[in-house]
């Protein structure tokens, strides 16, 4: 049921609408709390958990890389709840809302877990406690925020949708890229250490949440399909969609298996192996990471603005066309590590700056499957399945992440029989998976037909019921 106080259709406007600065900062302040807390994880488990009796027993390489992509995996299959919970019952704004305050309690279980009493309970208990709540709240949202984004929008300013999905994602990486400097500072400083470093996202997902709840009257709330979401979801109609989609999302699911790697997995592990002085500048292994967003931050005006026009000049560069050129890039940047990695085997310390090399091309590439992907999620989901079709893709991460997960807790194992995925041919091996997924994507993608489907600007209580796909924008 929609609360009257509340409007439950896009204004007609031609500018931005008014609960995009709320919405925006919301995110900024989210991903900050996720991506510090993120970037430190591996960190804490292999060179600071301690047992019970505060000694130091860190986790060995390969099975901290196995949890931290289990849990990532986690955090995009929540989704797939938060959705239905959104879509069916409460609506994007309540989901977000409750679920904001699980997100916030699983933040400061993990600064919780540096006390004498998280020790003596068990450090990895209390890890997975908190990494259990964190990911109900980060995962339940996700689905909902960009899809609120989307809904603020009709028919009069949709020219704007591919320009707000960008701002979008800009917000996220000038959050994450603070929390991925400062926190591994705050861990590793002896006057800081963990319990603060795991802390300060707290208090910025409490912030986040702050400002989302101070934009609740200025935004458009969607309501609830309730059991005609369930219709929706079974018809044949629905399920036709959510096929359509999966033709496109099999093949992103390869870029997630790649992308995680760098953010705080596998890429962090090879720094630690690295010369990390660049420009007199000298970094820890958690802070590399940190140009990802910066290079982010300068491409997406970059590419909104100058490199897309100019491509679309010689040829139409649709969603599907970006997000080939970006598996391809992906690609591109794991010859890179694979290279360092080789280097690093023969016994070589090379310089933290040909990760760089390799982060610039890969950001070129998050630019094109990334962003893209959110705007392709929204405008190609029926109005009453969208934050279904945002959880649809976020699946497609938790799926990826499975990959590089399974790898690394297999690892002795396939090495015991004779096949050795340690060091520089475990990057080999997913610079070949990315180009061959990248060059049957070619022939798949040409025959993916896209529709685009907005939110109708009649107010709600002047709509005509309209069957699944109508109330949209099919074009």
């Amino acid at each position: 049921m929609a609360n009257p106080k509340y409007a439950t259709s896009p204004p007609n406007l031609t500018g931005m609408p008014p609960a995009v600065p709320y919405i925006i900062g919301n995110e900024g302040a989210e991903r900050f709390s996720f991506y510090g807390m993120r970037t430190i994880l591996i960190g804490f488990m292999t060179q600071f958990l301690v047992n019970r009796s505060g000694v130091l027993v860190g986790m060995p390489e390969n099975e901290a890389q196995g949890w931290f992509h289990q849990f990532v995996s986690s955090v995009y299959w929540m989704p797939f709840f938060g959705a239905i919970i959104a879509d069916g019952w409460l609506g994007k704004y309540r989901t977000i809302l409750y679920l904001s305050i699980v997100y916030c309690l699983g933040h400061f279980t993990l600064a919780f877990m540096d006390t004498s009493v998280a020790i003596a309970f068990g450090q990895k208990w209390v890890l997975a406690i908190g990494l259990i709540l964190i990911a109900a709240g980060a995962g339940g949202i996700k689905p909902c925020v960009s899809a609120n984004v989307g809904d603020q929008f009709g028919e009069s300013n949709k020219h704007l949708l591919e320009r707000v999905f960008g701002w979008f994602y800009f917000s996220i990486n000038l959050g994450s890229s603070f929390s991925i400097w400062l926190c591994p500072v705050l861990m590793r400083d002896p006057n800081w250490g963990p319990k603060y470093a795991f802390g300060l996202p707290g208090v910025l997902m409490f912030l986040a949440t702050v400002i989302f709840w101070l934009g609740r009257n200025k935004m458009v709330h969607i309501p609830p399909a309730g059991l005609g979401f369930l219709r929706d979801l079974t018809s044949k109609e629905g399920l036709s969609v959510l096929a359509r989609v999966w033709l496109i999302y099999i093949f992103t699911m390869i870029f997630w298996a790649l992308w995680d790697q760098s953010s705080g997995g596998e890429w962090t592990i090879q720094c630690q192996h690295m010369d990390l002085q660049f420009f007199g500048i000298n970094f820890l292994p958690e802070q590399v990471n940190v140009v990802n967003g910066l290079f982010i931050l300068a491409m997406i005006p970059l590419f909104n603005y100058w490199l897309y026009p100019a491509i679309s000049r010689i040829f139409p560069l649709t969603p599907v066309r970006k997000i080939g050129i970006g598996l391809f890039l992906t690609a591109l940047s794991f010859v890179v590590i694979w290279m360092i990695q080789l280097s690093i085997d023969h016994g070589g310390r090379p310089n933290v700056g040909w990760q760089f090399l390799a982060y610039i091309i890969l950001s070129a590439g998050e630019v094109m499957v990334s962003i893209t992907g959110l705007e392709f999620s929204y405008t190609q989901a029926p109005n009453r399945m969208k934050s279904l079709l945002m959880a649809m893709w976020l699946l497609s991460i938790a799926l990826g992440n499975q990959i590089p997960s399974i790898i690394s807790f297999l690892i002795p194992k396939l090495k015991s029989m004779g096949m050795n995925l340690e060091g520089a041919n475990y990057f080999r091996f997913f610079t070949y998976l990315m180009l061959v997924t990248s060059v049957i994507y070619i022939y798949v993608s040409r025959h993916y037909k896209e529709r685009t489907y907005l939110q109708s600007q009649v107010p709600e209580d002047e709509r005509v019921t309209e069957p699944l796909l109508a109330g949209g924008t099919p074009t």
